[in-house]
């Protein structure tokens, strides 16, 4: 058995779920959402989201990661905020020693709900459907789920091909 962080990453907000996989059988863990206060300094937020995403990671000691893509933002300053925070939810399961995958967000749509374009509430349905026990209090917490499952279903693969 093995156990999977899937991170939704963002400045504000920063999914995270774990799922324990076994064979073909997925099993819920946890999942929540580390927040930054926006009225603080860029440096503090990004400094939360590590310490959180790190005390995430200490607590429930998943073997692999996985991290959503960014995608481009019409708005350059918000899309480089997202990127600084996207590298904290690349680094900390790094220097934890995970590998670390990436996916595409339409590939998470099209592997969890089985069309690119889903929106929330469909990826919400099926991660509920999928991971019965699972109740994410928050879309963020649902989108890492859905990067998790992502990974479990495509990591064989990428084993293979990289």
């Amino acid at each position: 058995m093995i156990r999977i962080i899937g991170l939704d990453p963002g400045l504000r907000r920063t999914g995270w779920g774990i799922i324990a996989v076994e064979g073909s059988r997925l099993g819920f863990v946890a999942c929540g959402t580390v927040v930054s206060d926006s009225a603080e300094a860029l440096a503090l937020r990004l400094k939360a989201l590590h310490e959180g995403l790190c005390a995430v990671i200490a607590a429930h000691r998943p073997d692999e990661a996985a991290v959503e893509e960014t995608f481009v933002n019409k708005d350059a300053g918000a899309t480089l905020k997202l990127g600084q925070a996207r590298g904290i939810a690349l680094l900390v399961p790094a220097q934890a020693g995970l590998a670390v995958a990436e996916y595409a967000p339409n590939l998470i749509k099209k592997t969890v709900v089985g069309a690119g374009h889903a929106d929330k509430v469909q990826i919400q349905a099926m991660v509920r459907l999928l991971l019965p026990k699972a109740d994410p209090q928050s879309a963020d917490a649902a989108d890492a789920l859905a990067v998790a499952i992502t990974h479990a279903h495509h990591r064989t693969i990428r084993k293979l091909v990289g």
